[in-house]
């Protein structure tokens, strides 16, 4: 395992614990839906300062140092094209994988990627976000696009 400092390796376990006891209680659905929604004002919080740059591509770039903190390789590249400001944020290292077994889960994706995509959809209205390629499924990197209407 990479070096993580201690208090990003207790928010992994936190909401590793947190996302196990939602579905545990209520259900994959209901929880998940439950997860998303308790992490829209985390997401409105964490990338308001970066999604208000005049680009997507300009944003996710100033977060990197906030990614490589945390011991990810991040990179980002801009695919703007046919009216859409749009992004690739690319993850070389994933460090969800190490730890999301000892939660009961096969892969990391659905308790932080599926669940981060999805609550980004809902905090900030007009931007879209797929997940193209996932490390847990054999991929070599995970890739994410973001994509917005160009001009905000």
């Amino acid at each position: 395992m990479k070096e993580h400092d201690q208090e990003f390796l207790d928010r992994m376990h936190r909401k590793f614990r947190e996302y196990r006891t939602l579905i545990d209680e209520r259900g994959p659905e209901i929880g998940f839906e439950a997860a998303v929604e308790a992490s829209v004002p985390h997401q409105v919080e964490q990338m308001s300062p970066f999604l208000e740059e005049p680009s997507l591509a300009e944003g996710f770039r100033r977060s990197i140092p906030i990614f490589e903190s945390f011991g990810m390789e991040m990179e980002v590249v801009d695919i703007s094209n046919r009216g859409q400001d749009a992004v690739l944020e690319i993850q070389r290292y994933c460090p969800y994988l190490e730890i999301c077994s000892q939660y009961g889960f096969d892969t990391p994706c659905e308790a932080v990627c599926e669940l981060d995509v999805a609550a980004i959809r809902r905090a900030f209205p007009g931007m879209h976000g797929s997940i193209l390629a996932r490390q847990a499924f054999g991929d070599c990197v995970c890739v994410f696009k973001y994509e917005r209407k160009a001009g905000g």
